[in-house]
């Protein structure tokens, strides 16, 4: 059985005072929405409590899709790579960005540089930052005891006001590539990306704006699984497969207080096994139930995963 934790939207506080001049642009947005909001839904150590609790359920692999930031300082950049590090190794937890890792331009290079062992396939996990290649670092690919990790980024640099995000055409070609030939492996397939690919998932500022096309490769060649954050709520819900629907699960905000408007604090754990038939997959929802109370078990239930016969598709 291999364990599949889940983790996304840490937001991780305090804020860096930021100087002057890095506030004449979206961030000043970002600025004041956490001085009146975010430091108070997120400034209390529901972070801490939830990841110890996750690392206890000694995961397998820890996936973590994305918001790791507010409004991407280098300073917080930085601080980003030593919580990722005290999250795990490398070799068993993965990244991909989120609109708040790319809120200004110029910033998603640098967490891509910061964060670049989080967030490469195995081929490039020994390589340092200043090796790492600059082009086509998505989707990347890990596999691990049958199972494969793709990192898909949707995090782009956006107006203010909005938080959308875009996986672009060569992007949507390569995943297409990669799920075809990693399905005629039979391995057991996760997309992690941040932005929902799901219609009607957020608001249409919020939204992943080229969902269609990561819907089209799906339906196409397939997936076993697609995790997601952005939303800050718990969701299940499924999109087109070649053998039947895939499940889509996003999971709240790390850090997201209990008692308030948004789910508290959660993380996912995928059990999933393989069988004479296919895959199994058990999924349990841990976090907080109210203020001032444990992590602990909310809810469990068996995730229906599609059969896949990627190689017998036909051509176009």
């Amino acid at each position: 059985m291999f364990k599949l934790a889940h983790i996304s939207d840490p937001h991780l506080g305090p804020l860096p005072d930021p100087k002057l001049l890095q506030l004449f642009s979206k961030r000043i947005l970002g600025y004041l929405n956490w001085q009146r909001n975010r430091s108070r839904i997120m400034g209390s150590n529901y972070l801490e409590q939830l990841v110890s609790d996750m690392k206890a359920a000694a995961p397998d692999y820890i996936a973590v899709t994305g918001d790791l930031v507010n409004i991407a300082l280098p300073l917080e950049i930085s601080g980003a790579r030593t919580w990722l590090e005290e999250i795990g190794d490398p070799e068993y937890v993965s990244v991909v960005p989120g609109n708040h890792d790319a809120y200004v331009p110029g910033a998603i290079r640098k967490a891509r540089s910061a964060w670049w062992p989080y967030m490469c396939g195995d081929e490039n996990t020994s390589l340092p930052a200043l090796d790492a290649p600059s082009e086509a670092t998505f989707p990347y690919v890990r596999k691990r005891d049958g199972i494969a990790l793709i990192g898909v980024t949707t995090g782009r640099a956006s107006a203010p006001w909005f938080a959308t995000g875009r996986v672009g055409s060569k992007q949507s070609k390569r995943l297409r590539q990669i799920l075809e030939e990693l399905g005629k492996e039979n391995l057991f397939r996760v997309v992690m990306l941040h932005h929902p690919p799901f219609p009607h998932a957020t608001r249409w500022h919020k939204r992943l704006s080229d969902a269609s096309r990561v819907r089209a490769v799906v339906k196409r060649v397939g997936a076993e699984l697609i995790l997601h954050g952005h939303t800050h709520i718990d969701s299940f819900e499924q999109i087109e497969g070649p053998a039947g629907p895939v499940p889509v699960v996003g999971v709240p905000s790390a850090t997201s207080a209990p008692g308030g408007k948004k789910p508290a604090a959660r993380y996912n754990l995928f059990k999933i096994e393989k069988t004479n038939d296919g895959w199994t997959c058990r999924m349990e929802e841990h976090g907080f139930e109210a203020p001032n109370t444990p992590v602990k078990l909310l809810t469990e239930r068996n995730v229906s995963i599609p059969s896949h016969s990627v190689a017998a598709l036909p051509e176009e």
